[in-house]
C-alpha cells in the first residue's frame, strides 16, 4: 500500500492503516525524541504530540510520499519546545536582539548547536535506520523495539519479540555486531 492509499485509508477512518503508519513511523519518532535528551514519559508526550498533529493536519498534507520527513520535522519541533519549557527557557523572537558581544556558554550551545554538526548528526541517523530497514527479522524488530522502548526490561522486550528472555540478550549482541558490519562495510565504500 502506498502513503498515498495509507492516508486516503486513514482518512476513512480505517484503523489498519493508523496502525501501519504508527508501525512504519513511530521508532524514528521515538529516536528523534530521545535525541533530545528527553525522559522517557516526555519523549512519549513527543510521540503522541507528533501523532496528535498529524491526526490534525492529515486532511491538509499535500505530498503524501513525504510524510517520514513530515513527521520527523514535527517530533523535532515538539522536542525543541518540550527541552525548552522542561529547562524554563525562553524563546527569542530574533536572535539579534542579543547581546552582539554575548560569549556562548554550555547551555547557549545546547540551544543553539552548530548547525554543520546538526546536518552531520541527521545524516547518521537516516543512514542508520535505511540500515535497520534492510536488516532480517528478528533483528529489524529488535533494533526498532530498543529505540522505541529504551527503559523497557529484557523480559519484557523478549515477549514483545516472542522469543525467550535468555534468547534476547544473545540475539541482541549478534544484530548489534551486525549493524556494526554493514555499517562499517558501508563507510569503507568509495
Amino acid at each position: 500500500m502506498s502513503d498515498q492509499q495509507t492516508i486516503d485509508a486513514a482518512l476513512a477512518g480505517d484503523q489498519a492503516a493508523w496502525d501501519a503508519l504508527v508501525a512504519h513511523h513511530s521508532g524514528r519518532l521515538w529516536s528523534v525524541a530521545r535525541a533530545h535528551g528527553l525522559s522517557a514519559a516526555d519523549a512519549a508526550d513527543v510521540v503522541q504530540g507528533t501523532w496528535l498533529r498529524l491526526v490534525e493536519s492529515l486532511h491538509t498534507i499535500r505530498d503524501p510520499e513525504r510524510i517520514g520527513s513530515w513527521l520527523l520535522t514535527t517530533a523535532r519541533r515538539e522536542a525543541c519546545l518540550l527541552s525548552r519549557r522542561t529547562r524554563g527557557e525562553r524563546l527569542v523572537a530574533d536572535p539579534a536582539t542579543e547581546q552582539a558581544d554575548h560569549n556562548p556558554t554550555r547551555a547557549d550551545l545546547a540551544v543553539h548547536p552548530d548547525p554543520a554538526l546538526t546536518v552531520l548528526t541527521a545524516d547518521e541517523g537516516r543512514r542508520l535506520w535505511r540500515t535497520v530497514e534492510t536488516m532480517h527479522e528478528p533483528c529489524r524488530s529488535l533494533l526498532l523495539l530498543m529505540a522505541t522502548a529504551p527503559d523497557a526490561g529484557v523480559h519484557q522486550l523478549a515477549v514483545r519479540l516472542g522469543m525467550p528472555s535468555g534468547s534476547y540478550g544473545p540475539t541482541r549482541g549478534r544484530c548489534l555486531n551486525r549493524l556494526r558490519t554493514m555499517l562499517t562495510a558501508q563507510e569503507a565504500q568509495p
